[in-house]
């Protein structure tokens, strides 16, 4: 747990530094997106090319951390801190991201923003998912499964077709309008790839969501905040995990540099593309001295999970 002598974060930046980690760029903003979408096409075509077994089975997997990739990129733009060009956040997070993962930009950020005011105490609007960590191997077992054959993502998909009913009425109209633009998005999606490829392709993309995708998110949860020093203390280095992964595991697990949330939870308003860098300051000048820093996600169930 972290003393109540071991320096303040903040005390290891000047302000030119703050300045440049607080520094947004629409040229990385627009790399970030790029590369998250080509990738996502790159699984497809090599699953449209070679299909069997072994590329279906790799590509539900894959496609679930492409999914994450496009939750974090709508994470960043519910800051607002991904691009430099104001407009351009609700634009590329609401359009090319949200509506990817039937999410709603607005929303998810009104939610998000209390769980970072409120991260530390028992007001965190997220506290359910991570306050009852560590937790048995058989109860973790569990919520996987329930997640492995759908019944996590089913549930959310059920949101989106109660919303899309709600059109129906004038007077709930308004409230259903993220739904409808959420299928509408998913429909264009449908139609590129049954132009550039098959359509059988979609669902991947679909089963993807409701089964591996659900498993990476709890994953990520667990991770970030589950079992951490002191889950109901202020200071981001109790309550808030980062884990640094391997290759495979980043693409996966930790695309768009998810996994740096320790230090995100520290300067929320420090774009996704500088938070390695970010980390690798705070830790030479010993801000991370008495806090465990984890390497790999397998170390980090460990310190959530009792096997």
């Amino acid at each position: 747990m972290i003393g109540a002598t071991t320096m303040d974060m903040k005390s290891c930046l000047n302000e030119d530094e703050l300045r440049y980690f607080l520094s947004k760029s629409d040229a990385h903003a627009f790399g970030m997106f790029i590369f998250t979408w080509l990738s996502i096409f790159i699984v497809f075509f090599i699953v449209y090319q070679w299909t069997n077994p072994l590329t279906l089975f790799l590509a539900v997997v894959l496609l679930a951390g492409r999914q994450l990739g496009l939750a974090v990129l709508m994470h960043e733009c519910g800051h607002n801190t991904l691009f430099k060009t104001k407009k351009y956040n609700p634009l590329f997070g609401q359009w090319f991201a949200a509506n990817m993962v039937f999410a709603d930009l607005p929303s998810y950020a009104r939610g998000h923003l209390k769980h970072h005011k409120f991260a530390g105490t028992e007001n965190d609007p997220d506290l359910n998912n991570y306050k009852n960590y560590p937790i048995s191997s058989d109860s973790f077992k569990r919520k996987i499964k329930r997640d492995l054959t759908g019944k996590t993502g089913i549930k959310l998909l059920q949101v989106v077709w109660r919303g899309l009913k709600a059109y129906g009425n004038v007077e709930t109209r308004h409230n259903a309008k993220p739904f409808v633009q959420e299928v509408l998005v998913q429909f264009l999606f449908f139609t590129a790839l049954s132009i550039l490829m098959a359509p059988w392709l979609y669902l991947l993309w679909i089963v993807s969501y409701i089964t591996t995708y659900m498993v990476v998110v709890r994953l990520r949860q667990v991770a970030e905040h589950g079992a951490v020093p002191n889950l109901y203390d202020d200071d981001p280095r109790n309550n808030t995990r980062t884990t640094i992964p391997n290759g495979w595991e980043r693409l996966i697990f930790a695309p768009n540099y998810v996994n740096y949330h320790l230090e995100h939870h520290f300067m929320a308003g420090v774009p996704a593309y500088r938070l390695k860098a970010l980390h690798k300051l705070l830790k030479s000048r010993g801000a991370f001295q008495n806090t465990p820093i984890v390497y790999g996600y397998r170390a980090a169930l460990g310190a959530t999970i009792k096997f």
